[in-house]
């Protein structure tokens, strides 16, 4: 044999095995660990996907490479240690001032449908925020709603009850408790069936008026944490993949059904 055939030979068996090798250090890499919450049907450890937001970041990871470890926690927790730094990121969350200003926020994952849940037999009509005065709000702490609502509690001029969940925020409008109920559609939908009486379910209506058209919500990264932009980054490029794709419309249909007199949102 040739001293050229040899050569190319040792360098193309040193070739391999470097090939091997980073192929190892790839799918040996840690995954991304991301604190999260149930909110189903978003996210949810009762679903094999967890959930339709929390398998599009799955999703979008995977296309780019990265694997993801889910951990389910009380909403607020997920937050505070997120932004301790104890997590790798959190999902998903609403934009809000404070979060912008305490966290790295991906693109937008999917916009949700935040409406007024009430009793049929209550006359509810709102069309701006100052109508809501008249009634009792349930509004879970922590959440996002929009910064006008917020406005009007922190100055005294809107009553509210604070439910520890959404569950529970249905069992005291039923009760009577709660007026309205500000709730995105597809989680109270998925929320009626999994935990109302059939008898129950037919009390409730929604509202079709929309709080707000623009209720996006996102991956946050703690910005002190080493490799977070990195990591948003990566998320970044994976979610346009799957949009570019298609998959990401067909991620999003994993919902699942309201009851047929409902209004349409608008």
């Amino acid at each position: 044999m040739s001293l050229r055939r040899v050569i190319a030979r040792v360098m193309a068996v040193f070739l391999s095995g470097l090939g091997v090798a980073g192929h190892g250090a790839a799918t040996s890499a840690p995954p991304v660990r991301i604190a999260t919450g149930e909110l189903p049907p978003y996210a949810t450890a009762a679903r094999p996907d967890q959930g339709i937001a929390l398998n599009i970041v799955r999703r979008a990871y995977e296309s780019v490479g990265y694997t993801v470890q889910f951990t389910f926690l009380p909403w607020s927790r997920a937050q505070l240690e997120t932004q301790q730094g104890l997590w790798d990121a959190s999902a998903h969350w609403g934009a809000s001032a404070e979060r912008r200003a305490k966290f790295l926020l991906s693109d937008n994952l999917l916009t949700e449908q935040w409406q007024m849940l009430h009793l049929r037999d209550l006359k509810f009509d709102w069309q701006q925020g100052s109508d809501l005065r008249a009634y009792t709000l349930g509004l879970v702490r922590d959440y996002t709603y929009t910064p006008e609502l917020w406005a009007e509690v922190r100055a005294g001029r809107q009553r509210f009850e604070q439910p520890s969940n959404d569950v529970s925020g249905l069992r005291m409008l039923l009760a009577g408790r709660v007026d309205v109920l500000p709730l995105e559609r597809h989680v109270a939908c998925d929320l009626m069936a999994k935990h109302l009486s059939p008898s129950e379910r037919a009390r409730l209506m929604m509202h079709p008026r929309l709080m707000t058209d623009s209720f996006t919500t996102h991956v946050i990264f703690p910005p002190q944490k080493p490799g977070s932009e990195a990591l948003r980054q990566a998320f970044n490029r994976g979610l346009q993949k799957l949009k570019d794709s298609g998959e990401y419309k067909r991620l999003l249909r994993a919902g699942v059904d309201c009851p047929a007199d409902w209004p349409a949102s608008r």
